[in-house]
């Protein structure tokens, strides 16, 4: 399957991708910029929650694929997103516990794509990803999936923390990987369970790290200290998968 991510220019076609339902990413206006048709697209934007970006000109007309932006560019997902509600229905509907992998700020598109791809190898019923600071499904996301994106749901959340609170009430328990944590061998990953991988660069987050119940680390001998994002995901992942197998 062909994935393409649209750019769209111009108040007009910006507007109506909006009013159509498109689901926008990002949205990109020209800073100071405040007359009527672009009240009117930032009315919609806030209505979906889309980011908005207020850029030079300069930014525009590198962003701009027709010259022609008017002073607006709304860059449309390549692939619809879920909700974490649907998330837990498919968890549901297989009658099996939850399993989700919740990404804090994966900026990389080959990363998100890989993590999508061995969510799905896994049984995973779901990704989740935060809306800013964080790549969006691109089509670069959709290709390097290999396809699971069609089957796995990625749903976007405002507030990584809020989600992994909110779905404790559903008796979901959550791991981060992070190198200072105990052995991940050591730790019982059964039952109802999200994975919670960090930034490629400066990995999990402080505030999210201590949402989780367990902070697992994978074992390594050689000689530099960490691994991939995705990686890293894959390894505690499939460790999950060992242990809700009964090996």
């Amino acid at each position: 399957m062909e994935y393409q991510e649209l750019t769209i220019e111009g108040r007009n076609p910006v507007l109506e991708a909006f009013r159509s339902g498109k689901t926008i990413d990002r949205l990109f206006v020209l800073d100071g910029c405040k007359d009527g048709p672009i009240q009117s697209i930032l009315r919609e934007a806030k209505k979906g929650d889309t980011i908005v970006s207020f850029v030079d000109k300069d930014r525009l007309d590198s962003l701009s694929e027709t010259g022609k932006h008017q002073g607006v560019i709304a860059k449309v997902a390549a692939y619809e997103y879920a909700t974490v509600e649907d998330i837990l229905k498919s968890a549901e509907d297989k009658g099996e516990p939850p399993f989700i992998i919740i990404l804090d700020h994966i900026e990389d598109p080959h990363n998100l794509g890989a993590i999508i791809r061995t969510a799905n190898l896994a049984g995973c019923h779901g990704v989740i990803i935060p809306k800013r600071r964080a790549v969006g499904l691109t089509a670069t996301v959709a290709k390097a999936s290999a396809g699971a994106i069609n089957y796995t749901p990625v749903a976007k959340v405002g507030n990584i923390k809020a989600c992994i609170e909110e779905l404790k009430k559903h008796g979901m328990w959550f791991v981060c990987a992070d190198m200072d944590g105990e052995i991940m061998y050591k730790l019982n990953l059964t039952g109802p369970i999200g994975v919670v991988v960090g930034n490629e660069g400066e990995g999990i987050s402080k505030i999210v790290k201590e949402a989780c119940d367990f902070v697992a680390a994978v074992p390594m001998k050689g000689d530099i200290d960490s691994l991939n994002a995705s990686v890293a995901a894959a390894v505690l992942t499939y460790e999950i998968v060992r242990q809700r197998m009964g090996i």
